[in-house]
């Protein structure tokens, strides 16, 4: 009967952990001075890229036919991403500013 109770407290643990959600990350990027800061990132699908402007210029962050976000001088903008692949992204109104997101 102790070993029957044991196991099974093992097995509601292990049921446990398996069950729990996997928390999506957040990965921030800083935009300053025309740059993107870092300008190589790595993410998950449901991961939250958050892009903060500290320039007193609006930017976007745009990779062609996947996403386009503008973010407005001394603000933050966000995008969850949902397919994994590498996208090259810029900013159209700085095209000389220019990064990487690699989605796992």
């Amino acid at each position: 009967m102790i070993s029957k109770l044991r196991l099974g407290a093992i097995g509601g643990l292990a049921l446990m952990l398996a069950g729990s959600p996997v928390r999506a990350e957040t990965i921030r990027v800083t935009i300053e001075k025309l740059v993107f800061s870092p300008a190589e990132i790595s993410a998950a699908a449901g991961d939250v890229i958050e892009w903060q402007n500290k320039d007193v210029m609006a930017h976007t962050a745009t990779a062609k036919g996947d996403f386009d976000i503008v973010i407005p001088p001394g603000k933050t903008a966000t995008l969850i991403v949902t397919k994994a692949g590498t996208f090259a992204y810029y900013c159209r109104f700085h095209p000389n500013m220019k990064a990487r997101l690699q989605v796992r």
